[in-house]
This record gives structure tokens, sequence and C-alpha cells, in this order.
């Protein structure tokens, strides 16, 4: 655990921002990640560009634990792999607005 989490005020917001690029080989990647209002920096940039803001504070947990441009580990492939095809499946319209339960570890 690093300090920044062990220091983290629970009542302030968390958000974790990945980037996965389909084309290239390797796991997504956390490319931002914070509490307060840097979290509410990030889903305010995510919003403004159209990226679709999935709220799972326990996905969120697992993921601060992650290092910036680190691909997440393993035992979180399966979460992710599901949120992805259903937000794959949603732009293409064949997809419900309600995003599937997630398998966390």
């Amino acid at each position: 655990m690093s300090a920044s989490q062990s220091n983290r005020n629970p009542a302030l917001p968390l958000a974790v921002a990945l980037r996965y690029d389909a084309d290239a080989s390797g796991a997504p990647e956390v490319v931002a990640k914070g509490q307060g209002l840097v979290a509410e920096a990030i889903v305010a940039r995510a919003k403004e560009a159209g990226v679709y803001v999935h709220e799972s504070p326990q996905l969120v947990q697992l993921l601060m634990a992650v290092d910036l441009d680190t691909q997440i580990p393993p035992a979180l492939y399966t979460a992710v792999a599901e949120l992805l095809a259903w937000l794959w499946r949603l732009e293409a319209g064949a997809e419900s607005q309600v995003p599937p339960p997630l398998h966390l570890p």
C-alpha cells in the first residue's frame, strides 16, 4: 500500500482512468488516478471527451493500487474485459444501458 492510499480520506471521491489499445498487445494501463479534486477533474475530462464513466467503488479501489502507466494485474483482467466488451456492444447499439455485474477478485 502506498503512503497516499494509507493517508486517503474515505470521504473524498476516487477516479481511475484506463487506456486500452485493442491493436496493441498487452493489458489496459492505468493512465490517471486520484482522489478529491483530482478525481473530479479526471471524471470531468472523460465526460467532456465523450468517454463512458463507469462507477464501481470496488473496482476503483483495486485499480488505485496499480502504479501509473502500468498494466492492470492479471487478477483484474476478467472484470475489465467484461466492462470493455459491454462498452463495445453499447457503442454498436446492441446492448442495454445497464452495465454487467463485474467479477472482481
